[in-house]
């Protein structure tokens, strides 16, 4: 029981803990931006479900914590539920009815719905600065200090002493970049531009596809080049308020990047869906990032909030995306689409949504039995 109690404790409540306040600056985008344009909010929620405590502004805005702190909500007025589904206008006066979301122009309804992804980014990019302004940053730089017997790169004839240039064209200034570069390898070759003895040269190599076990045991079926960084090429950098902002565009941009390119991999079936993650694994990385202490928890609050804000601009109905996706449209034809159009369109985005959280519990299920 006692394990119990403490694997809850480390896992779940540090999760809920972050998410919630992942969640609360999504939402508050949407809150600001609409307050802003003159939309009035009647329920801000951090969660779903029955409430189980809350307090009511002046403005008439209910704020409220929810049973299910999986998410949260913005409810404005002329909302028929928390999925922001349009409602009838007609019990309402007319001054209330030029309160509603839908009495907004379509340009302020686009930024009412892209504030809180774009706050979710702008948050991940303060949370990195703060941290590299902090505590500095891990620079390696991309010199080969050890190459495995018998690896890929050895197979390409790549030395220990080689500083990699580039790696498929892009330019690498980190060895963790050569590392993102290779994660995001589906078994096909590589093509690396090296130094060596101050003369260039270009090889190949093909990443193997490995069973590694990360800091925490779980073991995960990567592409392996074979190289290890050197030591002695690595060190600390510490930033002042600019060079720390500039580093945590970098990392940032890096983040987007890295997930735009293996979720693109995975819808043409060129990328495993097991490395998809769901509430489980979440929490269990929230756990392992108090484990590794407060840098950790930094990194981690950067990686939830840009994905969060990253996923919810996919193009996909029910996520924020798809309302911007229907702007879109709307502003292209010049009408709105019929009502029967975004019926279908946000029945098939449940649909999309429910079966990517089924297979992302499959995944977490699975994980569990192995071990990981």
């Amino acid at each position: 029981m006692a394990e119990l109690v403490h694997w809850i404790w480390g896992n779940i409540i540090v999760f809920l803990m972050i998410l919630t306040v992942v969640v609360f600056v999504h939402e508050f985008g949407h809150f600001l931006f609409a307050r802003l344009f003159g939309v009035r909010i009647e329920t801000f929620s951090i969660g779903f479900g029955p409430e189980l405590f809350g307090r009511t502004a002046r403005n008439g805005t209910r704020w409220r914590v929810s049973l299910l702190p999986l998410g949260g909500y913005v409810k404005m007025l002329g909302d028929a539920d928390a999925a922001s589904t349009p409602g009838s206008l007609e019990h309402l006066t007319d001054e209330e009815r030029a309160q509603t979301f839908q009495s907004r122009r379509l340009w302020q309804k686009a930024l009412i719905i892209a504030a809180g992804p774009l706050f979710n980014l702008l948050f991940g990019l303060m949370v990195a600065t703060l941290g590299f302004a902090l505590m500095g940053e891990v620079v390696m730089a991309p010199v080969v200090g050890g190459v495995s017997p018998g690896s890929a790169a050895a197979a390409a004839g790549i030395k220990a002493g080689d500083r990699i240039l580039s790696a498929q064209g892009q330019p690498i200034s980190r060895f963790q970049d050569l590392q993102i570069t290779v994660a995001l390898t589906t078994g096909g070759p590589v093509t690396l531009v090296l130094r060596r003895d101050g003369h260039d040269l270009t090889v190949v190599a093909t990443p193997r596809m490995t069973e590694l076990k990360d800091a925490f045991g779980h073991v995960q079926r990567r592409p392996l080049l074979g190289v290890r960084s050197d030591p002695a090429a690595s060190e600390v950098v510490h930033h002042g308020p600019v060079s720390a902002f500039l580093a945590a565009c970098h990392e940032t941009g890096s983040m987007i990047s890295a997930t735009l390119t293996g979720v693109g991999q995975m819808l043409m079936g060129q990328r495993s869906t097991d490395d998809l993650s769901g509430p489980i694994r979440i929490a269990k990385r929230a756990g392992e990032a108090v484990q590794v202490g407060f840098g950790g928890v930094v990194f981690y609050i950067f990686l939830l909030s840009i994905n969060l804000g990253l996923i919810n601009l996919f193009p996909v109905p029910m996520l924020d995306g798809g309302h911007l996706l229907f702007y879109g449209v709307e502003a292209l034809f010049r009408r709105p689409l019929p009502d029967r159009v975004k019926e279908y369109g946000f029945r098939i985005g449940l649909f999309l949504v429910l079966a990517l959280m089924l297979l992302a519990t499959r995944n977490d299920v699975m994980d569990l039995v192995r071990g990981g």
